[in-house]
């Protein structure tokens, strides 16, 4: 445990000091990818970003992310996390956690998450900020029948040659940064 509180920190500064802009083309290898696995409509959970976090929210200037539905999540008071829906310009609510979040609607899976992370190893492990609501979450619908899609969204310099982990620790299927799209 005291392992994984030192690299959350030295990726938090790390991510801070090192943060860029995402060029246009950023998405186009998620964008391929979900065309190839998914033939309808889908809904891809996306997070709204802080803390120097990659700004996800720029799939929206995709022509193609019309065909797709988004979803953000929800911290309730049991500390566990739903999604619902969210439009872009749709109002949001600032949670205890200092987190934009959209009013409850109904409540969704995803068939796609996009998974915000401090760094990542090459086996697709993720290190999140140590609350766990993405491990829980994806743990508890892991034996559904449609698996959900997870795609860890970072910056290259945030991969860690061999990250600690545990049972309790969801693997991620993919990890898109710059450089493209890794599985």
């Amino acid at each position: 445990m005291v392992q994984k509180e030192f690299l959350r920190k030295k990726y938090f500064i790390k991510r801070k000091k090192n943060y860029f802009a995402i060029k246009e083309n950023f998405f186009n290898p998620l964008i391929k990818l979900l065309k190839k696995k998914f033939k309808k409509k889908i809904s891809i959970a996306l997070y709204y970003p802080t803390a120097y976090e990659l700004n996800v929210l720029g799939i929206f200037d995709k022509e193609s992310s019309k065909k797709f539905r988004f979803l953000l999540p929800v911290i309730d008071e049991k500390n566990s996390m739903n999604f619902y829906d969210w439009k872009k310009g749709d109002i949001l609510i600032v949670n205890r956690y200092g987190i934009l979040e959209p009013t409850k609607t109904k409540l969704k899976v995803p068939e796609v998450i996009l998974v915000p992370l401090l760094a990542y190893d090459k086996n697709n492990n993720r290190l999140g900020y140590g609350k766990g609501f993405y491990d829980r979450y994806l743990n508890k619908l892991k034996n559904k029948a449609n698996k959900i899609l997870t795609i860890g969204i970072a910056f290259s310099f945030q991969k860690h040659h061999n990250l600690p982990n545990n049972n309790k620790d969801y693997k991620l299927d993919y990890i898109l940064t710059e450089k493209g799209l890794n599985n």
